[in-house]
């Protein structure tokens, strides 16, 4: 009797699994259900905002769906990425971020989420140089010579940023580590009131990104001494960086990525991952990102974890070294 009951037990449990299997490929298949939304976590007229508008119309055509940018700013990003974060986790609700992303935990005393265990990566999607600039009045010509200048009088001289704990904020602080040089930071509430004081003289120095520099510099209204990227600028070939000059291990653009809420599906993430990479692939699309000073950096969801997971570490390093708080 054991034997006789034993494949009709089998042959049901065979049936089950056939009948589910269509169930599953149809809950697959169905992804996109709804409307996608990507949440941009600062306001319209960012880099990152730019991105998502750019890459969304192309991503809806790929997806059957329409893909809707949401901008949720405040608290340096922080509102929008723990929105984000306690989303459901089902690939209609993403993350547009920037370095930002894995500073802050270190710069605040609280933030939503844990730039580690809160997201899986979908993937990087471009990068934003930066430079290092000052004042045409300021008497150095040459990285070397701003040097000299800052350590013959420590903390007279004075740097601008958009406002304490910004990627500018940062990486001048990392400068100023590697270089061995003391300057005053004079943060401001964005870009153009220190792009402004800047250009009057009021402070000396700045890092900023390559496209608000570039007018600038060709004008004569500042002088670009160093790109702070590992290589040199496509606009601007003359520059050398801050290695080739000798201050090595002070590195950094801005990097923009894609995440989705942890535990969102494999095949969604992969999913994504295929159809964003085919839509920066597209060369209209890379000769706007082109124009706004930015640069296609597409890649796979492990390569960007690892970057998310190497640059969080990175900077909560030079923040605990700077004593750095934004709070």
């Amino acid at each position: 009797m054991t034997n006789s009951m034993f494949p009709r037990r089998t042959l049901l449990a065979v049936s089950l699994a056939a009948a589910l299997l269509p169930w599953t490929g149809a809950a697959r298949a169905a992804w996109p259900e709804r409307p996608i939304t990507i949440v941009v976590p600062y306001t319209p007229g960012t880099s990152m905002d730019t991105l998502a508008r750019t890459i969304s119309p192309r991503l809806a055509q790929r997806l059957g769906q329409p893909v809707i940018v949401e901008n949720r700013p405040g608290a340096s990003g922080n509102i929008g990425t723990g929105y984000v974060a306690n989303a459901a986790a089902d690939g209609h609700t993403l993350l547009m971020t920037v370095s930002t992303f894995v500073m802050n935990p270190s710069l605040f005393k609280s933030v939503p989420y844990d730039p580690l265990t809160s997201f899986v990566p979908v993937g990087q999607v471009a990068v934003g140089a930066l430079v290092f600039a000052v004042n045409p009045a300021f008497p150095a010509a040459t990285l070397d010579e701003a040097v000299k200048a800052f350590r013959s009088r420590p903390g007279q001289y004075a740097y601008a940023s958009p406002g304490k704990g910004t990627p500018q904020h940062l990486a001048m602080e990392l400068f100023k580590l590697h270089a061995g040089v003391d300057i005053m930071h004079v943060p401001y509430s964005g870009s153009a009131g220190a792009v402004t004081d800047l250009l009057g003289g009021q402070v000396q120095a700045m890092i900023l990104p390559a496209n608000t520099a570039l007018g600038l510099k060709q004008s004569g209204k500042l002088r670009v001494l160093a790109a702070t990227q590992p290589r040199r600028i496509q606009v601007m070939p003359d520059v050398p960086t801050l290695a080739e000059q000798g201050v090595r291990g002070a590195d950094v653009d801005l990097w923009f990525g894609m995440l989705a809420p942890a535990r969102t599906p494999q095949a969604i993430v992969t999913a994504l991952n295929r159809e964003i990479n085919q839509v920066l692939a597209t060369p209209d699309i890379q000769q706007s990102l082109d124009k706004q000073g930015l640069t296609v950096a597409s890649g796979t969801p492990e390569a960007f974890g690892q970057l998310v997971s190497t640059e969080h570490a990175r900077w909560a390093d030079v923040i605990r070294k700077a004593r750095i708080s934004a709070d």
